[in-house]
């Protein structure tokens, strides 16, 4: 074949060329090296170089798989992965597809670990919503760890310097080799018996750094366990910030370090104490401003109240006009009756028999009280009462005459 006469392919066709020869022929493989130009992205996914002393080669984990590694890789951390070798086809770089991750010469301990972190996620140990929240103001806090670990010097120190009043209670335990895991159990289950009882309400479970033998302990499925049942909010605080231990993902707050749940777990006093003098700041200007408002509004209302009640001077004057026109009405009225009462004595006097008798008649009233009016009623024998001006006398008929006006017989 001539050189006129070959197939002339783009740049994109031969660069998934390649990528296809590299899934056919290399596929899947285990590939050893140091971390270099390491980059966790927003997205979640990790970018990096794998080097040894004879070359280098780049390296991308999706986030998903990254989540399953248990620490975060640094610049200098050998590892071993697990990968698929392609080639990205928009740069032509070829590039490992990292499907699994973990520390160089751990590979049995590490399959461990992610068995059993598989395990009890499918059981549920890890959710979210189990999570606890921890208390803003803890009334005590206890420790498990071991006695002689730098790591509770730490803590000690940092909890003291940020909330001081709060009690401690440290549960010694070992904290590493193969009688660490049921010695923690121990010092667990005592914390757990004084948290019912109402003594502690925060555990702080902690260890400095190591290996991942070190910590190995804190990967025990039976601790695991009993972390999980827990009658309190737990922090994990174990190793450094790239260590992840089944202890971890069972805990309801995992720590970077045992300094970092220590500062977790308690208020700061510092910022308590500024978040006081805020407080008592917003307290008095508020107190200040009602103060002031409620003294405008007794101003006002003493203003109101002066102008709807009268002036007592007026309220005096005012009395002595209604009285004197009380007396004024009343002195009239009285003048009225006296008016008619001389009215009325008036035409009782003239009414009155006396003045008839007066001007020199009589009154004759027969036996029964009556007055005698008729003339001829009159008989011989006859007893009658005689009123006349000076008084009355009884007189008895002895002769009955007619006046010649109105003649009559004897």
């Amino acid at each position: 074949m001539t050189e006129i006469t070959r197939e002339i392919i783009g740049v994109g066709d031969l660069n998934r060329t390649i990528a296809d020869v590299l899934d056919k022929y290399i596929g899947n493989v285990w590939v050893r090296g140091e971390v270099s130009n390491f980059k966790a992205y927003d997205s979640g996914h990790w970018y990096f170089s794998l080097k040894d002393a004879e070359g280098q080669i780049r390296c991308v984990m999706f986030r998903g798989r990254n989540a399953q590694v248990g620490f975060l890789p640094k610049e200098g951390d050998l590892v071993e992965v697990s990968a698929n070798a392609g080639m990205y086809v928009p740069r032509g770089d070829i590039q490992l597809n990292v499907g699994m991750l973990r520390r160089a010469g751990q590979g049995g301990l590490y399959e461990a670990f992610l068995k059993l972190k598989e395990k009890l996620g499918s059981e549920g140990l890890f959710d979210e919503d189990q999570k606890r929240t921890l208390p803003k103001h803890p009334k005590a806090i206890a420790v498990v760890t071991s006695p002689q670990a730098a790591a509770l010097k730490d803590v000690l120190s940092t909890l003291g310097r940020r909330a001081p009043h709060i009690p401690i209670t440290i549960y010694p335990s070992l904290v590493q080799g193969v009688d660490a895991p049921p010695a923690l159990i121990k010092a667990l289950t005592a914390a757990y018996e004084a948290a019912n009882r109402g003594e502690i309400d925060v555990i702080l479970l902690v260890r400095g750094g190591g290996s991942i033998e070190d910590l190995w302990a804190f990967n025990d499925e039976a601790l695991a366990r009993v972390i999980a049942a827990s009658p309190v909010p737990l922090v994990s605080g174990v190793g450094h910030e790239t260590d992840f231990t089944i202890a971890d993902f069972v805990a309801d707050l995992r720590a970077p370090t045992p300094t970092g749940a220590a500062e977790l777990a308690t208020p700061d006093r510092q910022a308590m104490l500024q978040e006081l003098d805020t407080l008592s700041q917003k307290m008095t200007t508020r107190l200040t401003q009602r103060i002031d408002r409620e003294s405008q509004r007794l101003d006002q209302l003493s203003m109101r109240l002066s102008h709807a009640l009268p002036n007592p001077d007026r309220m005096r004057e005012k009395a002595e006009q209604l009285r004197a026109r009380l007396n004024q009405s009343w002195q009239v009225r009285l003048n009225v009756y006296q008016q008619r009462h001389h009215s009325w004595a008036s035409h009782l006097e003239l009414l009155n028999p006396q003045r008839t008798l007066d001007r020199g008649y009589a009154v004759i009233l027969d036996q029964d009280g009556q007055a005698v009016r008729d003339p001829g009623s009159l008989k011989t024998g006859q007893v009658l009462d005689l009123h006349l001006a000076q008084g009355a006398s009884q007189v008895e008929l002895a002769k009955v005459g007619s006046l010649a006006k109105n003649a009559s017989n004897e």
